[in-house]
């Protein structure tokens, strides 16, 4: 039988394919390389269920990030129970197809509970003392023990945060992705499956922090690239590791596929959408240890905001069409969805928001709530992914305001205090978001940012697919 790995090369684009991409260049050349028309939301969760169930979120579920889950009138982000995700899955086909077929899904998002065969995702612990313990979950559970006694712990701050893809004490700047990589030959090596799901997040951290172009409003020099000059060292490193990874699965008969979620491109502003609704009188904000603190349930009409979407939730759908008026109206805002655009759009679901708002390509929103930093709640300040009521990308920052030294030691005295089994807050986020310089979640202008796949030699694959056709392309592997 065929076996297969699929590299997720998250970020990756016909524009930043070229010189510093050597192995991808040549990988591309060599077979075929297909536009993705990006999945909506092109966004992490969203477009991996499509790429897998070959459905839009209308039947996937999928429909972001996160979402307000109506029933506990609480803001889901980040979960990652496989049962979520609706529909049948690429591998539960194929081993309908053919029994005995296995999968590895290693670091693809809706890890848990999955049917997959062999499984690792990035599971912290949360002890009743306050801690956060950086761990990781597998299926089976022995692979949890094995595989960090051979690859050492797995490097959880440069998977998320400031630290990621930057050099740090523990390791390179590409220290998560060349973890997993690592991990992908682990599996390979002990247990050889049909099909190997390989996440490779290394390209989506300074492509946020840095933008694409330096400037957006200039064409690039003549002869130069057209990317930011700080994103070159990331594609060198990124393309480096998905080389040893070509050659890797070469040498034991594995044919291979490289994808991408999305494309980043180059934004200038954030868009506040629950600060509009809280100067309305609409958004209900209570008042906890001195902090504001949203309070969804009690509100008329909130955004969960996504990268360059967001999900307008109305408690009180009297206020449905002023709401998409005055969202409409707003700097940065491109379009406001209602249920007929949801439907066409196949978005349609019940998790999805009454409204749905999408940014211009140059803007993003945020999640901000309250007037005052002074009153913003404490999480704000931390890396915290599911305590926030929408996505933030200034997470990947520490506060400007601190000297490398103040920074350092304000680091070393958490880490002391921590160790102590005192509490702390690890506040070192600033509240900035004129920061961010890279988005994502719109279907961009120029195709040369969008996603791609590329597919090995003697594939007959089409110039430009849609998302909801990239599992077909895939099962191609084991037609016949």
């Amino acid at each position: 039988m065929e076996r297969v790995a699929v590299l997720n090369v998250v970020g990756l684009t016909p524009r930043l394919l070229g010189e510093a991409t050597p192995h991808l260049s040549r990988y591309a050349r060599a077979g075929r390389l297909s536009r993705i028309e990006p999945a909506f939301p092109a966004v992490t969760c969203t477009a991996q269920a499509t790429y897998l169930t070959g459905t839009p979120p209308s039947g996937h579920g999928i429909v972001g990030n996160g979402w307000y889950d109506r029933t506990l009138s609480e803001v889901q982000f980040w979960k990652q129970s496989n049962r979520l995700v609706a529909g049948e899955k690429l591998w539960e086909t194929v081993r309908r197809r053919r029994p005995g077929f296995t999968c590895a899904k290693l670091f693809w998002w809706y890890n848990m509970y999955s049917s997959a065969d062999w499984s690792i995702t990035p599971r912290p612990l949360y002890p009743a003392d306050g801690r956060k313990v950086f761990d990781i979950h597998t299926w089976p559970y022995s692979i949890r023990t094995e595989i960090q006694r051979d690859l050492g712990p797995f490097p959880f701050p440069t998977f998320w945060g400031p630290a990621a893809g930057r050099s740090t004490p523990q390791g390179p700047p590409e220290g998560a992705s060349r973890w997993i990589a690592e991990s992908a030959k682990w599996i390979e090596r002990r247990h050889r499956p049909d099909l190997s799901l390989v996440y490779l997040p290394h390209l989506d951290y300074n492509l946020q922090r840095l933008g694409v172009t330096p400037d957006s409003t200039m064409p690039s020099p003549a002869g130069n690239p057209a990317w930011h000059p700080g994103i070159r060292a990331d594609l060198e490193r990124i393309d480096a590791l998905v080389g040893d990874l070509l050659a890797f699965y070469a040498q034991r008969g594995v044919r291979v596929i490289v994808l991408s979620e999305y494309g980043i491109t180059n934004v200038t502003r954030s868009i506040s959408l629950n600060r509009m609704f809280r100067e309305r009188g609409w958004l209900t904000v209570k008042d906890e240890l001195g902090r504001d603190h949203l309070d969804a349930g009690a509100s008329r009409v909130f955004a969960v905001a996504d990268h360059q979407v967001a999900h307008l939730y109305l408690n009180d759908p009297s206020l449905s069409d002023e709401v998409r008026e005055r969202v409409a109206a707003l700097p940065g805002v491109d379009q406001v969805w209602g249920p007929e655009e949801k439907r066409e759009r196949g978005l349609d679901h019940p998790r999805a928001g009454d409204l749905i708002a999408l940014a211009r390509e140059d803007a993003w929103f945020d999640y901000y709530y309250w007037p005052d930093d002074r009153r913003a709640p404490d999480f704000a300040r931390c890396v915290d992914i599911h305590r926030k009521p929408g996505y933030d990308p200034v997470e990947l920052f520490t506060d400007p305001a601190f000297s490398p030294f103040g920074l350092k030691a304000r680091v070393a005295w958490r880490l002391l205090k921590k160790r102590l089994g005192f509490r702390m807050l690890m506040d070192l986020i600033p509240l900035d978001t004129s920061l961010v310089k890279g988005s994502h979640g719109v279907r961009p202008a120029d195709s040369a940012d969008w996603p791609v796949v590329l597919t090995p030699s003697g594939w007959d694959a089409p110039a430009s697919i849609a998302a909801t056709e990239v599992r077909d392309l895939l099962l191609r592997a084991w037609e016949g």
